[in-house]
């Protein structure tokens, strides 16, 4: 395009003013999609490393049996569309509070939305993940089932929330929910902007049989210089253990 910049799509939502916009970034001659709630970024597609490490950290070790996954958060789908390429997924589920940013994807708006919205193993469905992960099932047409792994891209950080109704999801007793809905062995995956919080880590591992963090570097062009995301890894172990709801 000769538009060096476009508000591609503006509505108000329940937590504030959405846009998406594509803009030239001519000091690198690329073109960006991002997506702001007010005055604030939540994502733009010159960052995505951390993105799609959410997904190949969260899926490493599930191995070749075909699995079902949860993406908690669509945004721009990068960690969507790195689920959707390996091999062994059958099937993902997206649970996306905004049914704005659903729409996006399915108009293609943004440069993955019709890859994501027109796979097959793909579903797209608008709600609270934070409610689902309370309530009986995370998939609400089939309430009993459970998954291989959950992947969660929806706040800054746990220490950083986008509502105060988030803050429960990330103590202990509602990581224990969480992990009531994947099978045993499962993983829960979490991307967080901020560094290596230990005393999250300490919260996974008591919900979880095992907990790491991963610093995911890369290299931000416009400071010229290295940024970081970390991507929390939690696996529930292999005997089904009592998970309190």
């Amino acid at each position: 395009m000769n538009v060096d910049f476009e508000e591609l799509a503006f509505s108000m939502t329940p937590i504030g003013e959405l846009s998406l916009r594509r803009r030239r970034e001519l000091s690198l001659d690329v073109e960006v999609f991002e997506v702001k709630l007010g005055d604030e970024f939540l994502m733009s597609s010159l960052f995505t490393a951390g993105e799609i490490a959410l997904a190949d950290l969260g899926l490493r070790g599930l191995g070749d049996e075909p699995l079902d996954i949860v993406v908690g958060g669509l945004g721009l789908g990068y960690t969507a569309a790195a689920v959707l390429e390996h091999a062994q997924v059958q099937s993902l589920l997206v649970v996306e509070a905004l049914p704005e940013v659903i729409a996006w994807h399915r108009a293609g708006l943004v440069p993955l939305g019709s890859t994501i919205a027109g796979d097959p193993r793909c579903r797209l469905v608008e709600g609270d993940f934070f409610a689902r992960v309370d309530a009986a099932g995370i998939d609400a047409g089939d309430p009993p089932r459970r998954f291989h792994a959950i992947l969660v891209d929806i706040d800054h950080s746990p220490g950083h929330v986008l509502h105060p109704s988030h803050r429960a999801f990330y103590a202990p007793a509602g990581l224990r929910r969480l992990a009531a809905h994947l099978l045993p062995g499962g993983v829960f995956a979490l991307w967080s902007n901020d560094p290596p919080d230990e005393a999250f880590r300490t919260a996974l591992a008591d919900a979880f049989d095992a907990a790491s963090a991963h610093v995911v570097t890369f290299h931000n062009p416009l400071q010229d210089r290295d940024a970081a995301n970390t991507v929390y890894v939690a696996r529930k172990g292999p005997g089904d253990r009592a998970q309190a709801r």
